[in-house]
């Protein structure tokens, strides 16, 4: 009889999300079980169960890092902008840059996982990272550069597009050769919102 493998991981959960994204970035969810992550793991089968309930608790924690990942690219793409124009562009092109970088993360929190106000620990990090969003667009209201009025519809109209390019560009579907291209075309998708919204202002 084959002896259950122990686990030896400081932090189990973290090693389980790390192999559940392994899995993805392989198969997708079609095979995705709690059992093939222990395996992929290294750890027992019944390892998992410590943190997680169900395989839709797991997809939904590898969401959440998704999006904490995505709201330290945003911040940090718009860290050293010299205006609040500027901030807003350039965290649209963290948004971007982050699923380029992490695919298998943008699946899962956006196609794989399910609504996360079931779980209150991810749903948090969704939240967060529409903030900074949210955050840029009401300094650059403050800075009279955006039209005044209600942030969040300036918020989902800037959102929509750079998730736009961003899906179309894992998808590829974006005719445009590489990741540099990809983000220039952002640069300049991103230029135009912002332009088209400030020049609202100024008539």
């Amino acid at each position: 009889m084959q002896r259950e493998r122990p686990y030896h991981h400081g932090n189990l959960k973290q090693t389980l999300v790390r192999a559940a994204v392994k899995i993805l970035a392989k198969r997708g969810p079609r095979d995705f079980t709690l059992r093939e992550v222990a395996r992929q793991a290294k750890v027992s089968h019944n390892a998992p169960y410590r943190h997680f309930r169900d395989k839709d608790e797991l997809l939904a924690a590898v969401a959440g890092d998704g999006f904490e990942k995505l709201a330290d690219s945003m911040i940090a793409a718009s860290a050293n902008a010299g205006n609040a124009l500027q901030a807003l562009e350039w965290s649209g092109l963290g948004y971007v840059r982050f699923a380029l970088e992490w695919p298998e993360h943008f699946s899962a929190m956006f196609d794989y996982s399910q609504d996360l106000s079931a779980y209150p620990e991810y749903a948090a990090s969704g939240r967060r990272a529409f903030q900074v969003l949210l955050d840029n667009i009401v300094a650059a209201q403050k800075a009279r550069k955006m039209p005044p009025g209600d942030p969040q519809a300036l918020a989902l109209v800037a959102w929509s597009l750079v998730h736009g390019i961003a899906k179309l560009a894992i998808a590829k579907r974006l005719p445009l050769g590489s990741a540099e291209a990809t983000l220039r075309f952002t640069e300049f998708a991103t230029g135009a919102l912002v332009g088209g919204l400030s020049n609202i202002v100024r008539g």
